[in-house]
């Protein structure tokens, strides 16, 4: 029988898991391995892991909200990871300062290890999203499921075939440090399984809620995130569905904190927002005679988003303690962290959030850039997806010229025998790395226009 309760203890495993021969593997500490004992620790080990890796350099042309940006002070994916990724560090430093003086948090933590681990998470949360942000996600599903290219899922399995039409940032995300990067196919980066959990806001597979659309775990990654779970006690939901790691919930709380006040600068500071209007949006936060003296606008702008960010840091670290039982029993009562936070610090980033939805993420300088991201990604998997269909299904040596050309595109080539949802996989990995510059270039070449 299931425990009802999930532990500190299995919740901060340090332990990393690696596949070999197709058995996966816990392995000893990696401190242990390099010599880095008492220099490093484990969580750090994570964080230089993700910041080393090629899938984390490219976060810095990949779109945060307005693509293609020509203004040097907008954010792209890779400010935001960092920024989210600090006030992470702050958020699990404050709660593993509570957990300590609660008597939770286990020997030899220290709440620098919780911090260390949702910072972690939060460098790693948007490493899976496609070029054109979740523009790009759409663009990709939608190809798959468009009438015409159905025949092509044939001989998918169910599981097989939510994937490969619901491509999902949070799951590719997960495949590219479990999976890909480093270690390709042997456990990937092999983080610790603290900071894998903690990354994985949806831990349920394409076909556990359908409906949903999100979700963090595909059929290729389903056993590595089982062994996962196993090690890190996750309470089991369903055959393909567990509870959530509790520190989860401040990597995504560190996330939406960031996204709806710095999307509200960035559109400050590319004028689709007057200064006056994130001003009167955080008056109930930000008390006035505190930044009213900063006379240059851009700082104005960044001492009052500085200002929003200590409260909800303080406000949502109290939230998460509020609710440490529950959370442990996976059963948090509310969608997030932010809904229990207080009036002021909930109404504001609701009305924060509401604000961009209203005059930021529909400006016409968006919408514009986003709707060329459809034909931008169609035309690489027109050129892609039939050959791979090809390739799998009747070998190498059937393929005419122009389909091994074509499949001549992909970084890696196939593998002789490999199913078809693998080589559609690999396509949705070349497509989902590629940069927004990249992409945009690459789709130009291809289509003959870049010839003249």
């Amino acid at each position: 029988m299931a425990q009802a309760r999930m532990t500190w203890s299995q919740l901060l495993s340090a332990h990393r898991l690696k596949v070999k021969d197709g058995e996966i593997r816990t392995t000893r500490a990696a401190a242990s391995e390099d010599g880095s004992a008492g220099l490093r620790s484990e969580f750090h080990i994570d964080h230089d892991r993700i910041v080393f890796s090629s899938a984390f350099r490219r976060l810095g042309r990949k779109t945060q909200v307005h693509p293609l940006a020509m203004h040097d002070h907008t954010h792209n994916r890779l400010t935001h990871s960092l920024e989210v990724a600090s006030v992470g560090r702050s958020l699990g430093n404050r709660v593993g300062a509570m957990l300590r003086e609660g008597g939770h948090l286990p020997a030899p933590y220290t709440p620098y290890d919780i911090g260390s681990t949702v910072q972690v998470a939060c460098l790693a949360h948007d490493l899976g999203n496609p070029p054109f942000g979740h523009t790009g996600e759409y663009a990709l599903r939608d190809w798959f499921r468009e009438p015409a290219h159905l025949p092509l899922l044939d001989g998918l399995a169910t599981g097989e075939r939510h994937d490969i039409q619901t491509y999902e940032g949070n799951a590719h995300g997960l495949r590219l440090v479990a999976s890909l990067e480093m270690y390709a196919g042997e456990g990937g980066m092999r983080l610790t399984a603290a900071s894998l959990g903690t990354l994985v806001k949806y831990p349920w597979t394409s076909q556990t809620f359908p409906d949903k659309g999100k979700f963090n775990i595909y059929q290729a990654e389903l056993p590595y995130f089982r062994a996962v779970a196993s090690e890190l006690g996750l309470l089991v939901r369903g055959s393909e569905h567990w509870a959530r790691h509790p520190l989860s919930y401040l990597m995504e709380a560190a996330d939406d904190i960031c996204y709806a006040i710095v999307d509200l600068e960035d559109a400050v500071e590319i004028g689709i927002l007057e200064l006056a209007e994130l001003q009167r949006l955080l008056a109930p936060i930000v008390d006035p005679d505190k930044v009213w003296q900063i006379r240059d606008p851009r700082q104005y702008a960044a001492a009052l988003r500085g200002t929003m960010v200590g409260r909800c840091v303080k406000d949502l670290s109290d939230t998460f303690m509020r609710h440490h039982d529950a959370l442990l029993a996976g059963e948090l009562p509310l969608k997030d962290l932010i809904a229990g936070a207080s009036g002021e610090v909930r109404e504001t980033l609701d009305a924060a959030k509401q604000l961009a939805s209203d005059k930021v993420y529909r400006h016409r300088s968006k919408v514009v850039t986003e709707i060329a991201a459809y034909p931008c990604l169609g035309v690489l998997l027109d050129n892609l997806i039939p050959n791979v269909r090809a390739f799998c299904l009747h070998g190498p040596d059937a393929l005419s010229h122009r389909q091994r050309t074509q499949l001549a595109l992909l970084e890696k080539p196939l593998r002789p025998g490999m199913s078809l949802y693998e080589g559609y996989l690999q396509v949705l990995d070349f497509a989902g790395s590629m940069t927004d510059n990249h992409a945009a270039r690459l789709a130009r070449e291809i289509s003959g226009i870049g010839l003249i």
